[in-house]
């Protein structure tokens, strides 16, 4: 029997309890079905998407091909792209299991509109009227830069990552044999995590709501902040200064959008406080 949904202020600590359980029940549920979903279409998953940017010819090193000649230069390991190695499973149940967590990890990308709705849900009876009906805009803005970011990670990251460690090389009598787990683990880590990051303007959203941060205070580190994504695009990069330039155009472009963000919440906060 359904339960009556409470006054927020009359719900206790276990009503709010209860809530988050349900949560997370439909939740998970969601990701399963759309699990279910992705482990029936494996065969398109791993051949097409997978492993993708495995294949020389995959649209991205010819995208790259092309910046690096508009850059001025030669385009090599790019245009002539040749990703020499073989993929194996070194343990019994390595294949299952890659195809088990590659599709909880597609279900997960599937289902984020519908977690995200019932986060929503969740925190909405602590939001004003005018709060809650702007729904629809959060959850629409938030799952448009959560594709942006998974795509960003498998067209851009993951053949930046991919043609420069499997072309490495210390010494001619090693062979490249990668393990299907490691493979994976790469393109799925590289995915979710530019996915989560690309959330960055929304993370902001809630941080300038509660007043921790404010558009003076990021102005101030936006030096620092370029310090640090330069950091982390050399990281996630071969040694390539177009490559860098490359994942650094996009992560600057969402600080500054954050910085925008941060304002209107200000904005719209002092407004607020003029009118009560």
């Amino acid at each position: 029997m359904a339960k009556t949904k409470k006054n927020p202020g009359e719900m206790s600590f276990l009503d709010h309890l209860e809530e988050l359980r349900w949560l997370l029940i439909r939740s998970t549920l969601a990701i399963v079905i759309a699990a279910a979903v992705a482990f029936y279409f494996a065969d398109f998953i791993f051949d097409n998407i997978i492993f993708g940017p495995k294949n020389p010819d995959f649209i991205t090193y010819h995208w790259f091909c092309e910046a690096s000649k508009f850059f001025g230069g030669t385009g090599e390991g790019f245009c002539n792209n040749q990703v020499n190695f073989d993929i194996q499973s070194r343990v019994m149940s390595g294949q299952f299991n890659a195809h088990i967590w590659t599709s909880i990890t597609a279900g997960f990308i599937l289902a984020f509109p519908f977690v995200l709705w019932q986060m929503w849900l969740f925190i909405s009876p602590a939001l004003y009227d005018k709060e809650k009906k702007q729904a629809k805009l959060f959850i629409a803005i938030s799952s448009i830069l959560f594709f942006l970011g998974v795509l960003f990670g498998y067209f851009i990251i993951c053949p930046l990552s991919i043609n420069f460690l499997a072309g490495y090389q210390v010494s001619q009598q090693i062979e490249n044999n990668i393990d299907i787990d490691s493979y994976i683990s790469l393109v799925r880590s590289t995915t979710i995590s530019c996915g989560l990051v690309f959330e960055l303007p929304i993370v902001m959203f809630f941080l300038s709501k509660l007043g921790l941060v404010n558009p003076s205070f990021l102005r101030k580190y936006r030096k620092h902040s370029l310090v640090i994504i330069l950091i982390v695009a050399a990281i996630v990069t071969p040694p390539d200064i177009v490559s860098q330039i490359i994942v650094t155009i996009p992560l600057m472009i969402l600080y500054e959008f954050s910085i925008l963000i941060s304002g209107w919440v200000l904005k719209a906060k002092l407004k607020n406080e003029q009118l009560s």
